[in-house]
């Protein structure tokens, strides 16, 4: 079996499948190598943050990012993956409209799922204060523009709620039970503030939760298993293994810089095997020889 065919992504039937039967929890990653290796850590559903993408790009998380470069970013992932992929789309970039071909994007792309939010441009990270709020009907019209926009019903349209930084609580509740009563498949409830207020969202929203377990934010840091008996039907974990490479990185530049050698870095690098074997490359060489008619050099 050839190992691009291996990879094929299981897709949204998956995804639904997964939150149907259990708890879904979703690694955070940020290009197609943090995607294989959460693969092999043991997750089965990825997560595609929009400030993942933006920060790669040395960008702020401040709407700068295209649906072509996030689109892209998708495809290089899903190409060498299984996990259903859910994505971060911010606002759907533009009106109903530009939503549709958003979903339409996305789907070709092979994502499983993807996220909008109810933010004005220019939007900022859920966790951070200055945020603005479309009017509900705004946001509706999104929603119900990306269900009839999709071509596979399973492709899931999860709505992300930021209304608990601005309007309260229950403005953020009203408008999760408006958003499911318009189409959506799920609700993403964004920078919530006390294990109280996600018991409280568990109690009265009419549908599945997802939660962002996101690091230095408002939220407390809920374990998957609290999440789970709370109520909640899938967590992500956005930039956790991001933030960690990045301090890591920083540190690793620095010696190099300072000692003018990587002799003393080798203990905390992976190996040149251990990388080759994160990617399958003596699988790729095998069938390259195989397809060679080389198969017994």
């Amino acid at each position: 079996m050839s190992i691009l065919r291996d990879n094929i992504n299981l897709g949204p039937a998956e995804l639904r499948k997964q939150i149907r039967s259990g708890f879904v929890i979703a690694a955070g990653v940020y290009n197609s190598i943090s995607a294989m290796q959460a693969e092999r850590a043991g997750f089965r559903t990825l997560y595609l943050s929009g400030s993942g993408v933006a920060a790669c790009m040395g960008l702020p998380d401040l709407s700068f990012t295209t649906l072509t470069e996030v689109v892209s970013e998708v495809s290089r992932i899903t190409d060498v993956t299984k996990s259903p992929l859910i994505v971060d789309v911010d606002t759907g970039f533009g009106e109903p409209l530009n939503v549709t071909r958003t979903v339409r994007q996305l789907e070709k792309a092979g994502a499983s799922a993807m996220h909008l939010e109810d933010q004005q441009l220019p939007k900022k990270c859920g966790h951070l204060s200055g945020k603005k709020i479309v009017p509900d009907e705004e946001m509706v019209h999104k929603i119900r523009a990306a269900v009839s926009a999709r071509h596979n019903e399973d492709f899931l349209i999860i709505a992300r709620t930021d209304a608990r930084s601005v309007f309260g609580v229950e403005d953020a509740i009203r408008r999760s039970n408006l958003y499911l009563e318009s189409g959506a498949d799920m609700i993403f409830t964004e920078a919530l503030e006390s294990e109280d207020e996600f018991r409280r969202f568990a109690r009265e929203v009419r549908g599945d939760l997802l939660a962002n377990m996101t690091e230095y934010g408002k939220s407390p840091l809920l374990s998957a298993d609290m999440l789970r008996q709370i109520g909640y039907r899938a967590v992500i974990f956005p930039l956790t293994a991001f933030r960690i490479s990045m301090k890591a990185t920083q540190k690793a530049y620095e010696k190099l810089f300072s000692q003018g050698t990587q002799k003393n870095l080798l203990d905390i690098m992976m190996s040149r095997n251990e990388f080759y074997e994160v990617i399958g490359y003596h699988e790729y060489e095998k069938e390259d020889n195989e397809l060679a008619g080389d198969e017994h050099k």
